[in-house]
């Protein structure tokens, strides 16, 4: 169902905490960073931790947001770096809606496998919304 919410204008806080029990791309451990979209037009990224499947970022981006945006999801898509590119661990969306509503979000978000039975890890995400 599409929400009929439109958020006010302000800015997104969203913190990329840590992550846990990572899918390994590579034999050895992977080099995590996570990708954060807003809008799908705008991206942010975390460091790479080094030599981790349970890796911790405290890193923090922000979005503005317009008045009458009706996006309301994130998505979060953790990559392992390699010495040519990087893999994909996992990707997943999720609502923002409430953080918009004055309500901050603290959650683990999980991603999913490919076909989505099992799980590629889950990442620690916290978002609130900050009104101009």
């Amino acid at each position: 169902m599409l929400s009929s919410f439109s958020a006010p204008a302000g800015v997104l806080s969203v913190t990329i905490v840590e992550a846990k029990e990572l899918h390994k791309e590579d034999l050895l451990k992977n080099d995590p960073f996570v990708e954060v979209f807003f809008d799908e037009k705008y991206k942010q990224r975390t460091q790479e931790v080094k030599s981790s499947n349970e890796p911790v970022w405290n890193e923090t981006f922000t979005f503005n947001i317009t008045e009458g945006s009706s996006d309301h999801k994130l998505r979060i898509k953790v990559l392992d770096k390699d010495t040519i590119g990087s893999d994909k661990i996992g990707e997943a969306k999720f609502d923002v809606a409430e953080a918009f509503k004055g309500q901050p979000i603290d959650t683990w978000v999980k991603l999913p496998a490919k076909l989505g039975l099992t799980s590629h890890g889950e990442v620690h995400v916290i978002a609130q919304f900050q009104p101009e």
